[in-house]
């Protein structure tokens, strides 16, 4: 009888090999697993910090709860998002340089509103709608590196069919990283969950 300790290779009767081969001449089965895999990467890499009070997960399933972590840092409440870079967009710029784009929305089209109380059925994710975003940047060089940057601080929608008003508050569904990385990304999510505080504060 299988059991749910058993490795996945042996419940479903595959070798390593024909896993791997199946996740490489399949990317979107690819990218599924490595957004998963980066989830978890960040979890165990960033979440042990010591003001960490609480961590959790939002159901996938939930439109109305954007996040794919939810934390408490400092008595302060944060939801992060945790994107990847689209692997056919990346390329190696020489040395250690490399530039891509990451895949920043939502898995399925839903209807958002505004600040305005006007509404949009759209992929795009709103302005506001998350607080940290952290790009898996494994494609670049295959290291598990994140990149981060604060949702108040992405650029803005470039889609002329939208209003003006509605790109101001929406993301782009494609946003550019380089590595080395420039702002408004860092590699430390800290000091601008930190920012976030004294912003809250002021």
């Amino acid at each position: 009888m299988m059991t749910k300790t058993q490795s996945i290779l042996k419940r479903w009767g595959i070798t390593e090999r024909e896993l791997t081969e199946l996740v490489d001449q399949n990317p979107s089965l690819r990218g599924i697993l490595l957004g998963y895999v980066a989830e978890k990467k960040f979890h165990d890499n960033y979440l042990s910090h010591p003001d960490i009070s609480e961590k959790g997960k939002d159901d996938d399933h939930d439109r109305k709860k954007k996040g794919d972590r939810r934390i408490v840092y400092k008595g302060h409440t944060f939801l992060i998002e945790v994107k990847s870079l689209q692997t056919n967009s990346v390329k190696k710029l020489g040395g250690d340089s490399w530039i891509g784009k990451a895949q920043v929305d939502a898995s399925d089209r839903r209807v958002v509103t505004f600040p305005n109380k006007s509404k949009l059925n759209t992929t795009c994710l709103l302005r506001g709608e998350f607080d940290l975003l952290a790009v898996n940047c494994f494609a670049f060089g295959e290291q598990w590196h994140f990149a981060f940057a604060l949702n108040s601080e992405l650029p803005e929608n470039t889609y002329v069919k939208y209003t003006a008003y509605q790109r101001k508050h929406l993301l782009p569904s494609l946003i550019t990283v380089e590595w080395a990385l420039q702002p408004p990304f860092t590699d430390n999510p800290f000091t601008l969950l930190d920012k976030l505080i004294r912003q809250k504060s002021s």
